[in-house]
């Protein structure tokens, strides 16, 4: 099939593209436009938690695109109240607001924690941040976000977002002051390297938080939804939040996300937030089906399974070849090359023949891995095969 320029010239250029169209997709496994196959070890950058295509998602959004799509978020539907039902039934949030993609579920946060300053803290309204974090593309949130260079895209910046470094816990506290309302972070900095919040770290914050009568807010756009073999990353640490942020896998491909807060922190009153096609039945249907698959029993199981396997795979190929080793959390991990070679590592794999291999790399001396959640053992070991042939390949 021939590559249709003239489709891509009509297309507003936001990023390099290499010439391929992905036409369809199963599993761990993506097929382009020339029936060339790829392991999918990016999975639209752990959307697609289980995989392209799932059965359960598919059908669940087949039934309910026949019955009803949107009828306003005005009026009740039962998908939206049945899975926030099971939202809050598994984490330790009262309530839930629907969103449509991670940076509104953040932007909704962000509104939330400045409304109860508002009411609470005599208008307080500074949320401290961290460095390297990623919390979306918004004004706001890219205000939010710690990633270098972003402070000046569009600036000026929205106003109150200082910035501290993750797991110094003296950083956050020196920033501290009577306009201070929140902490929000990442229990794991993605796009900053594959970076976890310690254990430690994350007790020590809540406890900053409540000295001071701040709101914690965990951002697990990326973490949550069993990515690090938990439902909910911020469970590994043993704490309560006061809001949480979903999408990504929440949906596994379909755009949904959540904003999640315990009872006391929900201050909205009517009119306070909104959205067109927030909460509405298709995608709904859609997170109730994931939500059930993680759940299932054995599932998280398979996945702290599957994570110790890359794990493993990726500390002997850093010993290998004399990398830095590896680290992240469940099925979000990262190799830490020891030379600059992770975009040709990402080139060579994707076009490699007669099957390529999508992988990340969020900076040019690291390789990010977020496969499917239902990733296979076979499929772990071929990857990792690969991988160890490419970056032969590329070192040659």
């Amino acid at each position: 099939m021939k590559f249709d320029q003239s489709g891509v010239d009509a297309l507003m250029e936001i990023t390099s593209r290499p010439e391929l169209v992905f036409v369809r997709g199963q599993g761990s496994w993506l097929e382009d436009h020339n029936g060339k196959r790829y392991l999918d070890f990016v999975q639209g950058w752990a959307v697609n938690s289980l995989g392209h295509c799932p059965p359960e998602v598919v059908r669940a959004l087949g039934m309910q695109a026949e019955q009803l799509i949107n009828p306003s978020p005005a009026f009740y539907n039962q998908p939206a109240m049945d899975l926030a039902k099971r939202l809050t039934g598994a984490s330790c949030f009262d309530r839930v607001f629907f969103t449509n993609s991670g940076a509104e579920a953040n932007e909704g946060a962000i509104k939330l924690a400045r409304k109860w300053g508002q009411l609470k803290r005599n208008g307080a309204y500074k949320i401290i941040t961290f460095d390297h974090s990623f919390h979306g593309r918004t004004l706001a949130t890219m205000s939010a976000s710690g990633k270098p260079g972003w402070d000046k895209m569009f600036a000026p910046q929205v106003d109150g977002f200082p910035k501290a470094d993750l797991n110094d816990l003296d950083s956050v506290r020196a920033l501290i002051d009577d306009q201070t309302v929140a902490i929000m972070l990442e229990p794991v900095q993605g796009e900053g390297g594959v970076i976890p919040a310690t254990v430690e770290y994350m007790q020590g914050l809540r406890k900053l938080a409540d000295e001071h009568g701040l709101l914690l807010i965990v951002d697990e756009v990326q973490t949550g939804m069993g990515r690090t073999g938990t439902l909910f990353a911020y469970e590994r640490s043993g704490i309560t939040p006061d809001i949480m942020t979903l999408a990504k896998g929440i949906g596994a491909g379909v755009p949904l996300g959540a904003l999640c807060a315990r009872e006391e922190v929900c201050v909205f009153v009517h009119g306070d937030q909104g959205g067109t096609y927030n909460g509405n039945p298709l995608m709904a249907a859609a997170g109730i089906a994931v939500f059930d698959a993680i759940t299932a029993p054995g599932f998280l199981d398979s996945v702290n399974a599957r994570a110790q396997q890359l794990s493993e795979g990726l500390l002997a190929l850093s010993a290998k070849w004399g990398m830095k080793g590896e680290r992240g959390v469940g099925l979000l991990r990262a190799l830490m090359l020891d030379r600059d070679d992770g975009v040709a590592i990402v080139n060579m794999a994707r076009d490699w023949a007669p099957e390529g291999m999508l992988l990340n790399a969020p900076r040019p001396s690291l390789l990010r891995f977020m496969p499917a959640l239902n990733v296979t053992a076979q499929e772990i070991d071929l990857m990792l095969g690969r991988l160890d042939e490419i970056v032969a390949k590329v070192r040659a």
